[in-house]
C-alpha cells in the first residue's frame, strides 16, 4: 500500500519523504508551523519553519527557539519534497502549507477563514489533490454576517453603554481576535483599555499592523478612568477579581460560538457578537471547491458531520484525529 504524502501519527502530521512534521503536537526534530496559536505552535521542537510574520509571535510565546522564516509563495525543498506557505487569513502570519512530491500535491490549512479582515493577508485558495481542512464550525447553523455589520453592532453597543455610564468589557482571544477588534472598533467613541495578555501580544505585532492607541490596565487604573470606555480582555479574565474594578460594566464576547444563545448563557455574557477567525459552513465548502481537490481530510471540529456531507457531494472525504483544540474563536 502506498504511503500517503502526509500521514497522521502520535506526534503530528508527518511527511515521511521529507522527514518533517507539520504542526506537531509532540517534540520532533523539524516542524513546519502554520500559525502561532498554542495548539499548533508547541514548545520542544529542535527546528521550526514558519512565515516571517509568525516568528515574533512564536518567540514571544516559546522563547528564543531555533526558527527559520519563509515568505508566502516561496518554494523551499527538503529531501526533494517541495514546500511553500500560502495565506490562510486566520491571524497574522498564518499559513496554509503546500506539499508537492512526484507530481502529487497536498495542502494543510491549519486554521483559516475566507473573509478578508483588514488585519492579516487574506486567504488564497491553493490547487491540490488532497486537502486537510479544519471543521471548527462545520455545521450549517454557522453562517457569518459581513464583518462591517458586526463592528457596527459592537460600536453601537459601546456607545449605548457609555451613555448609560457603564464600562464595556469585550472578550476575545488574545492572539488574533483581540487585534481584529482593536483594528476595527471606533476609537473616536472613547479610550481603549487592554488586559496585560492582550497588550503584550499587541505590542509584539505593532510593527506589522497599525493599531490605535491602547492603555494597559494596571493596579493603579481607577474605576473612573475606565467608566464609559472599552476594555478588551481574554475570556479567562471573566469572573475573576481583575474585572471587579470595571464596575459598573457590561460584558460582550466576540466569537463564532456566540451563534448559540446557550453559549452566551453558559459564559454569563451580556451580549454576544458573532465574529470568528474561522470559516463558517459556506466558507468551508467554497474554499474546498476552489482547491479543485479530490480528497479531503477533516480535522478538529464537526468532522464526522462535515465529512459525511462532503461524501454526499462526491468528495473522497474522511476524518483524522488531532490534538488541535476548538478554541474560542
Amino acid at each position: 500500500m502506498k504511503t500517503p504524502l502526509l500521514a497522521f501519527n502520535s506526534k503530528g502530521i508527518y511527511c515521511e519523504a521529507a522527514d518533517v512534521y507539520i504542526d506537531a503536537w509532540k517534540p520532533v526534530d523539524k516542524v513546519i508551523i502554520s500559525h502561532g496559536h498554542a495548539d499548533h505552535s508547541r514548545y520542544g521542537h529542535k527546528q521550526y519553519i514558519t512565515h516571517h510574520d509568525n516568528i515574533p509571535i512564536v518567540k514571544h510565546r516559546l522563547g528564543d527557539v531555533n526558527i527559520e522564516g519563509k515568505n508566502y509563495n516561496e518554494t523551499f525543498t527538503i529531501n526533494n519534497v517541495k514546500f511553500s506557505l500560502h495565506p490562510a487569513g486566520h491571524i497574522i502570519g498564518s499559513s496554509q502549507i503546500r506539499v508537492e512530491h512526484k507530481g502529487e500535491v497536498w495542502v494543510f490549512t491549519g486554521d483559516y477563514k475566507d473573509e478578508a479582515d483588514g488585519v492579516c493577508i487574506p486567504f488564497e485558495p491553493v490547487k491540490c489533490h488532497s486537502f486537510i481542512t479544519e471543521c471548527t464550525f462545520g455545521l450549517p447553523a454557522f453562517k457569518w454576517k459581513p464583518q462591517s455589520e458586526v463592528f457596527t453592532e459592537i460600536n453601537q453597543w459601546w456607545k449605548q453603554n457609555q451613555e448609560d455610564g457603564r464600562t464595556s468589557v469585550l472578550f476575545g482571544y488574545s492572539l488574533g481576535k483581540a487585534q481584529r477588534l482593536l483594528k476595527h472598533v471606533d476609537a473616536e467613541i472613547g479610550k481603549i483599555y487592554t488586559h496585560g495578555a492582550i497588550e503584550n501580544m499587541t505590542q509584539v505585532l505593532r510593527n506589522l499592523v497599525d493599531f490605535p492607541e491602547t492603555n494597559l490596565i494596571t493596579r493603579e487604573t481607577t474605576k473612573s478612568e475606565l467608566n464609559g470606555n472599552l476594555v478588551i480582555a481574554p475570556s479567562s479574565a471573566h469572573g475573576g477579581t481583575w474585572i471587579k474594578k470595571m464596575t459598573p460594566y457590561v460584558t460582550g464576547s466576540a466569537s463564532g460560538w456566540m451563534t448559540f444563545r446557550g453559549a452566551r448563557r453558559r459564559r454569563a455574557i451580556d451580549k454576544g457578537f458573532v465574529l470568528s477567525d474561522h470559516c463558517d459552513w459556506d466558507g468551508l465548502l467554497k474554499s474546498i471547491k476552489a482547491t479543485e481537490c479530490e480528497k479531503v481530510i477533516c480535522t478538529h471540529g464537526y468532522t464526522d458531520i462535515f465529512a459525511k456531507y462532503l461524501r454526499e457531494l462526491g468528495y473522497d472525504a474522511r476524518t483524522e484525529k488531532t490534538q488541535y483544540e476548538e478554541n474560542e474563536d
